[in-house]
């Protein structure tokens, strides 16, 4: 049994290790916004946050989570990056979902509760949602200022549609405000988002999505390709330096919510693919040596050592295929641009229990 089935029976069971207090705060957040929308906040505490960064930067190779540059700042300056030139991805999964579109819902469904991983702004589901014509639409993103954002939008434009909006970390297992009636379930995960995970976590994360939506179940799912790296390098590292900011207010988010010290000006971007493990990495270097403090700790940088805070792996349909098949999926349908740069695939759950 994974943590969403649980979910399904009792929220309580999510994390047994949590005091009935902390569950009923939670509860409380629950939050009845204007109109169509429900808001749920289960974010990471504070204290969650602090454990994690601490960690991260304790390693020997120092590693911080991608989740943790999505304040609303991070959101802000992602939606940015999405309208350069150069970053490829968004601009080319939106024109796979117009083309798409009709066929992708005679595949998913209608009227059904679509969960959406990763909403962001919003952008990409608003192609589909008439087509959709969900009887629930559910946005699970960590930024909560970004998701009430794009909900309201949401709202306005489709004004029949039952928003309810999930703050939460779905990079582990976490809390989702489901109802015992709902059987009909499916899933959006655009952007490529499946790519920040290692492939072990991936796996693990896609059997938790089976899970949830149970077999027959469908996941409509966006997979970057593998491309010329010069594609690659100038997508995550953009002319105008919008990226550069956007992995910089990573330490701006640090200093202002745990305290730290971290001078800007001493760190600088860099992103590069590597063929082996086909994956775009994205670092902060230390310029100089230095030291800074953390929520009262202290770490030492070498000039040149790096704070590891992003991968985005590069999947072949194939490939990616078979991650799926070994989370509980097959693939159904599978649609890419006319330059094989991104793809689009449709999956459903044939075992909902191999996660």
């Amino acid at each position: 049994m994974t943590q969403f089935s649980a979910l399904q029976r009792s929220e309580t069971e999510l994390f047994p290790q949590e005091t009935t207090d902390r569950e009923a705060s939670n509860q409380r957040r629950s939050l009845q916004t204007p109109g169509s929308i429900r808001f749920f906040d289960y974010r990471p505490t504070p204290a969650d946050v602090r454990a994690e960064v601490l960690e991260g930067l304790g390693r020997p190779a120092k590693r911080l989570s991608p989740k943790l540059f999505y304040d609303q700042r991070g959101s802000q300056l992602f939606d940015a990056i999405t309208e350069l030139p150069e970053y490829y991805p968004t601009r080319t999964e939106i024109g796979i979902l117009r083309e798409y579109g009709s066929e992708m819902a005679d595949l998913i469904g209608r009227d059904n509760v679509l969960i959406e991983l990763g909403s962001g702004s919003s952008l990409k589901i608003q192609t589909l949602l008439a087509a959709l014509q969900p009887s629930v639409y559910m946005p699970v993103d960590i930024s909560k200022e970004h998701l009430l954002e794009s909900a309201h939008a949401l709202a306005e434009r489709f004004p029949g549609l039952s928003i309810r909006a999930a703050c939460a970390d779905y990079s582990a297992p976490f809390k989702l405000p489901m109802e015992p009636d709902w059987t009909d379930l499916a899933a959006f995960f655009p952007g490529s988002s499946i790519g920040n995970f290692d492939p072990d976590d991936a796996r693990l994360l896609l059997g938790r999505v089976a899970e949830l939506l149970g077999t027959g179940g469908r996941l409509l799912i966006g997979v970057d390709l593998p491309k010329d790296p010069a594609i690659l390098n100038a997508a995550y590292d953009d002319a105008q330096g919008v990226t550069a900011a956007f992995n910089l207010n990573l330490l701006t988010r640090i200093n202002r919510e745990l305290e730290g010290n971290f001078d800007l000006d001493a760190f600088t971007h860099r992103a590069f693919f590597d063929t082996d493990s086909s994956r775009v990495e994205m670092h902060l270097v230390s310029r100089v040596e230095q030291r800074a403090e953390v929520a009262g700790s202290t770490f030492d940088f070498r000039a040149g050592e790096t704070i590891h805070t992003e991968n985005s792996y590069k999947y072949g349909i194939d490939h990616f295929h078979r991650l799926a098949g070994d989370a509980g999926f097959v693939a159904e349908q599978v649609w890419t641009d006319k330059q094989g740069l991104f793809s689009v695939h449709c999956l459903r759950v044939e075992n909902g229990s191999a996660g």
